[in-house]
């Protein structure tokens, strides 16, 4: 239930299909509250297991009440603590593991809970006039299922737009249609593509430790960088494609979390397209209120541009240091807020350099973009070597070959990406001029029908001849 599997879409359409029973705001409300219950048992298994999540959804709430009550100095407090008990319950390295509690219990999905309590706790203590959140409908921002794996992460109010509207918003045939053809697509990317590229990582990972030639494990350290981001991107927006078309299938519209990402000439662009609800968080919760913190406090013209390359270093150390609870992921974060960082000085550089329509002409440059597209995939597929692996597996990794030739495996890594990438773009724009009377050629009903059953015979056959589960989702771990 906890990944993209046959089990999971029959939950999933079959809630849909009982929430379109009857359209009033009570009978909606009552079936994603059931259906979330009832998810969160199958995923447990036992209650018992669930009282620390519940604890910590207790307090938030208790927080929430006291804000909107105008307890205004329990803002700071309940941030702290709702920090502490995130950190705790996840067991984050830095802490005494001897005030950990040892027996087990359900973290899965706690991630995305504490940004949902969080958002609800600093919106609340801001000192606007909103409207009273009452204990169902904070459970039901705080748990619905479509969401809670992996989200995507989104803002209390617009939930209630679509989940608290009189009327529901409407579902005709050819947005189900529409949803139904994502979902298959969905399904494709996690249980073919994600499936196949996980193959190829752990061959080229295993041929890294291996007594082999120096040029062929220097083309297994280019696949090493370049297969993994296809293969979570393939992991995480499949899942992600299927959860937004159950929610809309429900009436309910999830932001989206993707927007072709690795079509991003820059390591800034990359992260307005890649999880960006996670991003748009980081951005309105640290990002903004540094950065204005700052501005207050050192007035001072030719330093604001540099302020905004500290505050991205900031924010996405701390986007990096989210993605796990040890020790790697310091490295991680370290190395996604410098990457960030240095594009910002590259950009502050140039338009000193050039002027602003000097730089604007250059980032419109076909060749520019294509060695933009390429850094940018590659410093990812780099930074993910502290994502997917743990220090005994980077320690046979990295001493298998000398410095120039990972100096070696970057550069040919770079071309590569910006090659490959530059072709796609070229096809991409090539499919989408053909047009006939009826609209672009490929994007009509007749073709998306026989794509997404293209795609969905293809599912079905790798899933029944491989016999084995594909790869659980990434992104639940986190």
């Amino acid at each position: 239930m906890d990944t993209a599997s046959f089990k999971f879409l029959a939950f999933g359409l079959g809630v849909a299909l009982v929430t379109n029973f009857n359209h009033s705001r009570t009978w909606r409300s009552s079936v994603l509250f059931a259906a979330s219950i009832v998810f969160l048992a199958l995923l447990s298994k036992n209650p018992i297991l669930l009282i620390p999540l519940f604890g910590f959804l207790a307090f938030g709430y208790l927080a929430l009440v006291l804000l909107q009550r105008g307890w205004s100095k329990a803002s700071v407090w309940s941030i702290l603590v709702v920090l502490s008990g995130y950190t705790w319950l996840k067991k984050y390295s830095f802490l005494p593991e001897s005030t950990f509690i040892h027996w087990p219990y359900l973290t899965l999905g706690l991630s995305y809970i504490f940004f949902r309590v969080l958002h609800l706790i600093i919106e609340a203590g801001d000192g606007a006039e909103k409207r009273r959140i009452g204990p169902l409908a904070y459970l039901l921002y705080t748990l619905n299922f479509t969401t809670f794996v992996s989200g995507p992460i989104q803002r209390y109010d617009e939930f209630a737009l679509d989940q608290f509207a009189p009327e529901p918003i409407p579902l005709g045939p050819r947005v189900i249609g529409l949803q139904m053809e994502r979902i298959v697509r969905g399904f494709f990317k996690v249980n073919v593509l994600a499936t196949l590229l996980h193959t190829a990582h752990e061959d080229v990972l295993a041929q890294m430790s291996q007594p082999l030639s120096g040029s062929v494990k220097l083309v297994a350290a280019c696949e090493l960088i370049l297969v993994y981001p296809l293969f979570l991107y393939a992991n995480f927006s499949g899942y992600i494609d299927i959860v937004i078309a159950l929610a809309r299938l429900m009436r309910l519209r999830l932001p989206e979390n993707f927007d072709r990402p690795f079509a991003a000439t820059s390591v800034l662009e990359f992260w307005n397209r890649w999880h960006i609800t996670l991003s748009n968080w980081f951005k309105s919760y640290v990002y903004n209120p540094l950065l204005l913190a700052l501005m207050r406090r050192i007035s001072s013209t030719k330093a604001e541009p540099f302020f905004g390359v500290f505050c991205f270093f900031v924010t996405f150390f701390l986007v990096g240091v989210w993605h796990g609870r040890s020790s790697e992921f310091l490295v991680f974060g370290a190395l996604t807020g410098a990457g960030i960082s240095i594009n910002k000085l590259w950009q502050l550089e140039l338009t000193r350099a050039l002027g602003r329509k000097g730089y604007k002409e250059l980032a419109k440059n076909d060749l520019y973009k294509s060695a933009g597209r390429g850094l940018t995939f590659g410093w990812f597929g780099f930074t993910l070597f502290w994502f997917w692996g743990d220090w005994k597996q980077l320690d046979r990794v990295f001493p298998s070959l000398g410095v120039a030739q990972w100096v070696s495996v970057g550069i040919m890594t770079w071309l590569c990406a910006a090659a490959a990438l530059a072709l796609w773009e070229g096809l991409r724009s090539l499919l989408g001029s053909a047009v006939t009377a009826n609209g672009p050629m490929f994007a009509n009903r007749y073709a998306l029908v026989v794509y997404a059953s293209a795609m969905g015979l293809t599912a079905l056959v790798m899933t029944f001849l491989l016999n084995q589960p594909a790869p659980g989702i990434v992104y639940k771990a986190f």
